[in-house]
């Protein structure tokens, strides 16, 4: 089967790990021969390139920036992305017949390539929702639902939809949520699809590791150690999450690390300047591999959404802490089903974005836990990452289609 893949997300390699990553694995370790087609930014200064890995194809198409740049120019690259991608997989792409043409959002403006593939090829068409674009713009404050850029994305939202054969979403919420928000959309066509990875060893097997990962850091190695790791974001509620450290930040059983990059970036940076805790620690981006020996070195999972969403989100950074068998802490709002689906598996526990006397409470609950219960949390972050969250599962229920 050839498959064609779009996505926002840069690959150019299934040598590295990621959501995107470990499922065009997957469908190249069933003999598929995938075709994945994604952006090259501006700011990386490269021409459009096409390589070949095994039975994989990468084009990366030179792109405006889209993603951790400002709204302007995010809007201006959503709206000019599907000419780029429509064209580069008509120059590269044009003897390959595809059977299966797989695609994820953000953006939504993929439907003129979706739609041009299907009816070349007569190839089926399968959508992974993970982001409700242009709602979650409207709960930021980024748009109005009464101006006329709100209008045109609904429109390519419902376009988006209708071409699609099956969508699947990251959870029963964010099912619901499409269901009751698009009366056109079949039950029949949605089904619960979540983030998945192919799950792999631990890379950390002793005390002494583990050590050594907290002190190439400047990590303190008496402490429960709670790590924030990925976008810093408006849609993190990163305000909260300063909230939170400048609440804690006397307590000495307790050290915070944040790792990441985004639009938000600066302003924690600025509080860090400012503030200098000393139980906290701020790092830019850190490469994959670094990341999860960092993040295996640390106790406690933190995920942080804004207060404001009223479109369920499900963070893909829950599989990284549910992989290296920690608790989470969750701060969300009230309409994502992440934070019930931590404290239904037992595996950590939740909070609203906002109310910082409970954060502070589940913080401290975590920090002095009995050793046995903790243990027990971290049995059952695995097992509910194996039961939920494994690659093979997304395989089978798009190879279905």
């Amino acid at each position: 089967m050839n498959v064609l893949f779009l996505t926002l997300a840069k690959i150019n390699t299934l040598q590295e790990r990621g959501i995107y990553h470990d499922l065009m694995q997957e469908f190249s370790d069933h003999q598929h021969d995938v075709y994945i087609v994604s952006p090259v930014e501006r700011r990386e200064n490269q021409k459009t390139t096409l390589k070949k890995e095994g039975n994989a194809s990468f084009l990366n198409v030179k792109t405006l920036n889209i993603q951790k740049t400002n709204f302007i120019e995010k809007g201006v690259s959503t709206l000019t992305i599907e000419k780029l991608f429509l064209r580069a997989v008509k120059k590269h792409f044009s003897e390959v017949k595809f059977d299966l043409v797989i695609y994820s959002t953000p953006p939504i403006t993929f439907t003129g390539v979706i739609k041009y593939i299907k009816k070349r090829d007569n190839a089926k068409a399968y959508l992974l929702l993970k982001d409700i674009f242009p709602q979650n713009a409207v709960d930021m404050k980024l748009m109005s639902d009464k101006s006329f850029l709100y209008k045109y994305f609904r429109k390519k939202e419902k376009e988006l939809y209708s071409v699609s054969d099956k969508i699947g979403c990251m959870s029963e919420a964010n099912l619901q949520f499409v269901l009751n928000h698009n009366s056109d959309v079949s039950k029949e066509k949605v089904e619960i699809n979540a983030n998945s990875i192919r799950l792999q060893s631990s890379k950390i097997h002793s005390d002494q590791e583990k050590t050594a990962v907290r002190i190439k850091y400047g990590i303190p190695t008496d402490r429960k150690v709670f790590i924030y790791g990925g976008n810093l974001g408006k849609p993190q509620g990163i305000d909260f999450l300063i909230e939170t450290l400048k609440a804690k930040s006397e307590d000495d059983k307790v050290f915070f690390v944040v790792a990441g990059s985004g639009t938000e970036y600066d302003k924690i940076k600025d509080w860090f300047d400012i503030f200098k805790p000393k139980n906290a620690l701020l790092l830019s981006a850190v490469p994959k591999v670094d990341y999860d020996l960092l993040v295996q070195a640390c106790d406690v999972g933190l995920i942080f959404l804004h207060k404001d969403f009223t479109i369920p989100n499900y963070p893909s950074r829950l599989l990284s802490y549910l992989e290296f068998r920690m608790p989470v802490l969750a701060a969300t709002d009230p309409n994502t089903d992440i934070g019930t689906d931590i404290v239904k598996n037992g595996c950590g526990m939740s909070v609203y974005s906002g109310d910082l006397p409970a954060m502070i409470d589940a913080v401290d609950m975590l920090i002095n836990m009995d050793g046995i219960k903790f243990e027990e949390m971290r049995r059952n972050s695995l097992e509910f990452l194996k039961r939920e969250f494994q690659v093979s599962r997304s395989y089978e229920k798009i190879i279905e289609l």
